[in-house]
C-alpha cells in the first residue's frame, strides 16, 4: 500500500470506517479475493460444507493494522498466510464474537419435583 492509502484509512478509522468499505481500492480487492476463492466461505469448506462467502474478512483487523487493509497476504515468521479471507455471513459474525452460544437454563432438584 503507498502511504496515501495507508493515510486515508487511518482517516476512515477516526471518521467514519464506513467510508473505507465503499472505497474503490478495497471493492476491487474484495473482488479479487471472492473470485480468488471462488465465492465460497473458506471457514465452511474446511469442515467439508460448501457455503456461499457474502463477505471478506481481515485476519489483521482494519483499526489494529491500517497499512494492511488492501494485502491479500502477509508474512509471519517467514510462513505466507492469508490477510483477506472469503466468509459467509454466520462464519463472519462467528470469528468476530458477534455469536453468542445460547443460554441454556441450569437443571436444577426445583425442575424434577
Amino acid at each position: 500500500m503507498t502511504q496515501e492509502q495507508i493515510d486515508y484509512v487511518k482517516k476512515c478509522i477516526r471518521e467514519d470506517i464506513h467510508r473505507f468499505y465503499v472505497w474503490g481500492p478495497w471493492k476491487k480487492v474484495r473482488r479479487e479475493v471472492l473470485q480468488m476463492d471462488h465465492g465460497e466461505c473458506q471457514r465452511c469448506k474446511a469442515k467439508k460444507i460448501y457455503t456461499k462467502a457474502t463477505t471478506v474478512h481481515h485476519v489483521n483487523y482494519v483499526k489494529k493494522h491500517p497499512d494492511m487493509a488492501l494485502e491479500i497476504w502477509y508474512e509471519w515468521h517467514g510462513v505466507r498466510k492469508r490477510n483477506l479471507v472469503s466468509l459467509c455471513h454466520d462464519c463472519h459474525e462467528a470469528v468476530h464474537g458477534y455469536r453468542k452460544p445460547e443460554k441454556k437454563e441450569t437443571l436444577t432438584e426445583e425442575r424434577w419435583d
